[in-house]
C-alpha cells in the first residue's frame, strides 16, 4: 500500500540519545545513527516502503527521566525546536509530536500550547509517568493537579500518545532475575496500561468528554481483556469502584486509538479492530527499534480487507491529526 502514514517513529537530541542504548547495545553503531538521522536514511526507508508521511517524537524515557524540573523545562523546548526544524525541511513527509515537561503541569500546558499553535504539531507524545525532584519518584498524570492541563489538551483538541518507559528500578522486584521481561518484552505494555487504567478510573473522561489518547503496540494488551475487566463482578451485581461513572470498555472504545507499532501480528490487529472499531486503528512502525520493511510488508498483506486497510494504513490519522496530504 502506497501512501501508508507512520506515527510512532523516533528521534533522538543529544540529551536524550543515551536514553535509548539500553534497548540495543548490540546494534547502537546503527541504532544511533537512525535515532539522530531524519532526513537520510528514515527518509529513504519511507520511500522504498510506501510511507508518505512520519510523525516524529522524542525517544524514550527522556524528559520523563528528567527529575529536575528546570532541566526538564528547556530539554522538552529543545527536542521541540529541533523536531519543527526537521519539519520545516520537508513538510510534506514530516509532522511532529510535542515533548512535554509533565513534571510541571503549567510549564507542560504551555509548551503543548507552543507547540500547536507556534510550530505546527500534531498533538503530544509522553513517555509515561514523570520524575520530578527525584530521580526515585513517579507521578502518574491521573491526580488533580493535571486537570488544568487536560483541559487545556481538550481544549486545543489534539490527541495525547501514551507511550511507554520502564517501571524504576525500586519498582521491579517482581522482574528479578527475569530482566529479560523488562522492555518491549513485557513491562512496557504493563506500565503503560496500568496507566492508562489509572487515567480512565480517575473520571478523567467524565469531566473531559473530547479527550483523545493514543496508545501503541496494539493498546499495550487492553483490547484483549476489556471484557473480562468490566464482567469480572457481574454475577455477584457489585459495583465499580472507581470514580469513573462508566465501565471501562466504555472508555475504551470512546476516548483511544491504538496503532500497530512494534506488534506486526494479524490475529492482534483483528482483535483490536473488532473491540475497537477500524476507524480506531492506525498503521505505524516504531522506528528505529522496529523495521519499516518488516511493519509495511506485513501490513501491505495482512488478511484484511483493503476499505479497512486504506483506513488504518492512511484515512485514519489524517481525520484525527487534521493532516493536509
Amino acid at each position: 500500500m502506497q501512501g501508508k502514514i507512520a506515527l510512532e517513529e523516533h528521534v533522538a537530541i543529544e540529551p536524550t540519545l543515551s536514553d535509548s542504548q539500553v534497548f540495543g547495545a548490540h546494534v547502537w553503531k546503527d541504532l544511533e545513527h537512525r535515532l539522530v538521522d531524519v532526513q537520510d536514511t528514515r527518509l529513504r526507508e519511507m520511500d522504498k516502503h510506501g510511507v508518505e508521511m512520519m510523525i516524529l517524537s522524542l525517544n524514550a524515557p527522556a524528559v520523563q527521566a528528567i527529575h529536575d524540573v528546570k532541566t526538564a523545562i528547556a530539554v522538552a523546548r529543545q527536542a521541540n525546536d529541533v523536531l519543527a526544524d526537521e519539519v520545516r525541511k520537508r513538510p510534506a513527509r514530516f509532522t511532529a509530536f510535542a515533548a512535554l515537561p509533565m513534571q510541571d503541569p503549567d510549564a507542560a500546558t504551555a509548551e503543548l500550547t507552543r507547540c500547536v499553535k507556534d510550530l505546527g504539531m500534531v498533538g503530544a507524545l509522553v513517555n509515561g509517568f514523570s520524575n520530578i525532584g527525584t530521580p526515585d519518584n513517579v507521578t502518574y498524570y491521573d491526580l488533580p493537579q493535571y486537570r488544568p492541563f487536560w483541559r487545556a489538551v481538550e481544549a486545543l483538541d489534539v490527541p495525547f500518545y501514551l507511550h511507554p518507559r520502564n517501571p524504576l528500578p525500586n519498582w521491579t522486584k517482581q522482574y528479578e532475575g527475569h530482566n529479560w521481561l523488562l522492555g518491549p518484552n513485557w513491562a512496557f505494555s504493563a506500565e503503560t496500561a496500568v496507566h492508562a487504567f489509572r487515567l480512565i478510573g480517575s473520571g478523567l473522561f467524565d469531566e473531559f468528554p473530547k479527550l483523545k489518547i493514543v496508545l501503541g503496540h496494539l493498546g499495550e494488551g487492553i483490547p484483549v481483556q476489556l471484557w473480562r475487566i468490566d464482567n469480572r463482578n457481574a454475577w455477584m451485581k457489585a459495583p465499580h469502584k472507581y470514580a469513573a461513572k462508566k465501565g471501562v470498555a466504555d472508555y475504551f472504545r470512546a476516548h483511544f486509538h491504538v496503532t500497530t507499532s512494534g506488534n506486526f501480528h494479524t490475529p492482534s490487529l483483528v482483535n483490536a479492530m473488532t473491540e475497537m472499531g477500524p476507524d480506531r486503528v492506525m498503521f505505524s512502525v516504531d522506528w528505529p527499534f522496529e523495521d519499516v520493511g518488516q511493519a509495511a510488508q506485513w501490513f501491505d498483506t495482512a488478511e484484511i480487507g483493503q476499505a479497512d486497510r486504506d483506513k488504518i494504513g492512511r484515512d485514519n490519522a489524517i481525520k484525527l491529526f487534521k493532516l493536509k496530504l
